[in-house]
């Protein structure tokens, strides 16, 4: 029975890896638009992976490195070749470059990720690779809705070093709810969720991006804060108490 159970994640992950190399394809063949859709797509997939293997109680090894296999594909190399495809190429070099840049940081998140799966932790290290893929196609839809083009080019290089740069970070972003629901702060993040949902659901083109920036930006806010807020707060061990600037005065 256990092994039946295990399938299921498992079909999120290949349906994920599908959609990511469908989406190279659809940008190889200049539909860029679907391509961001497929890229979204296999956000979703991800997504219900992750859920499906918590609520059946079925994560393991193999799945935790399959689904960072698809991941990679599907928000790394699918986000830069369509960045490429789209703005990027006019640059020549630097363009390139910026693509390896995004691959680079997304395979160190996922990496990292893998390393510290096996401590239970109820946030994410770094913004998730799968945040910024679906962020970056939003974005690419939200204008090309609104404009019928990408404005600013710039803005959209200045997002991917951004979340290059969030990737690698040390910065504290919050995860899925846990189920039962037992906390007010899990409460909280489910109708967050419903809500973008909802959003996303009867404004796609224009939805997706202002939600995946919230949660973008959440991370920086929340990291602010915890550096200028001067009351002691325990460290994540529960072991000790320290003030916030005096850690970041010793780490530097």
């Amino acid at each position: 029975m256990e092994k039946i159970k295990g399938i299921f994640p498992g079909i999120f992950t290949i349906g994920n890896m599908i959609c990511g190399f469908l989406a190279i394809i659809s940008i190889f063949d200049n539909e860029l638009l679907t391509g961001c859709w497929l890229i979204i797509l296999a956000g979703f997939f991800d997504a219900l992976d992750g859920v499906v293997a918590r609520l059946s109680k079925t994560t393991s090894k193999f799945g935790t490195e399959l689904d960072s296999f698809a991941d990679f594909l599907s928000f790394g190399i699918a986000p830069a070749f369509l960045l490429y495809s789209l703005k990027l190429s006019h640059l020549g070099k630097w363009g390139w470059m910026l693509g390896i840049v995004f691959i680079l940081c997304g395979a160190f998140r996922l990496t990292r990720f893998n390393l510290q799966n096996q401590e239970e932790k109820n946030y994410f290290t770094g913004l998730p690779i799968p945040s910024c893929a679906f962020t970056i196609s939003g974005y690419i839809l939200f204008s090309n809705h609104l404009w019928g083009e990408i404005k600013a080019p710039g803005v959209l290089i200045g997002i991917i070093l951004l979340f290059s740069a969030l990737m690698v970070s040390g910065i504290e972003y919050e995860t899925f709810p846990v189920f039962p629901l037992r906390t007010k702060k899990d409460r909280l993040k489910l109708v967050y969720i419903m809500i973008a949902l909802l959003a996303i659901f009867i404004k796609p083109k224009l939805m997706i991006f202002p939600f995946g920036l919230a949660y973008t930006l959440s991370g920086i806010g929340k990291h602010i804060y915890e550096f200028f807020h001067f009351e002691e707060r325990p460290v994540r061990s529960g072991k000790m108490k320290i003030n916030q600037r005096d850690f970041y005065e010793k780490k530097s």
